[in-house]
């Protein structure tokens, strides 16, 4: 029985030791996996937010086995990370890349379409009577629509200025919107954009 007790209590200790010897490597993964994490977190969280939701379980995962004494597992786990954040990082890179070429399509037809707007606006509001496809309440709309898609305008282009892209060209969009049905309500269509001149030889 003595012996028996002895084995046991062997075993045990063996089992600690093994347990004390994984704990200092998988806190050490575990702070690496936290910084990597943190250093893409929130730009994760504005453009790519369910994969940013899904670095945050991988952690807590991680965190959870160390503060249950599985070590083994939250190793693992917390190994597993950089990669992890390696991938959203090239998301965020890939959606930054998206919307700023929606951003470039839109600066460079939005403001034209906006002074063909305002143009029209200002042309019918000089005259002393208004076209029959044309009235007074139609025409204040017209002129309400252009001071939003201008002041919404404005705060795109800021929101890109400052670095936030996401907002930014949400904002555009939906300027965007606002213009086309404000050009097709005062009968306009988009200019096309002037052909560019051949440089002299």
């Amino acid at each position: 029985m003595k012996n028996v007790l002895k084995m046991t209590a062997l075993v045990l200790c063996c089992v600690a030791l093994v347990a004390c010897s994984q704990k200092g490597p998988a806190e050490a993964a575990l702070t690496a996996a936290t910084t990597a994490v943190d250093g893409v977190k929130a730009e994760a969280a504005r453009y790519v937010p369910d994969q940013a939701k899904g670095l945050g379980a991988a952690l807590t995962s991680a965190r959870e086995a160390f503060d249950k004494g599985d070590y083994k597992a939250a190793l693992e786990a917390a190994q597993a990370i950089p990669g992890k954040v390696k991938e959203v990082a090239a998301a965020i890179a890939a959606k930054k890349d998206e919307l700023t070429k929606t951003w470039t399509s839109l600066s460079g037809s939005l403001p034209g379409m906006v002074d063909q707007i305002k143009t029209k606006v200002d042309a019918l509001g000089a005259m002393k009577k208004l076209p029959k496809d044309m009235d007074a309440a139609k025409l204040d709309g017209a002129k309400a629509s252009l001071a939003d898609v201008t002041k919404t305008w404005g705060e795109a282009s800021e929101a890109f200025k400052s670095g936030n892209l996401m907002d930014a060209a949400t904002k555009g969009n939906a300027v965007k919107a606002k213009v086309t049905e404000t050009m097709a309500a005062l009968g306009l269509t988009a200019a096309a954009p002037a052909a560019a001149v051949p440089a002299k030889k």
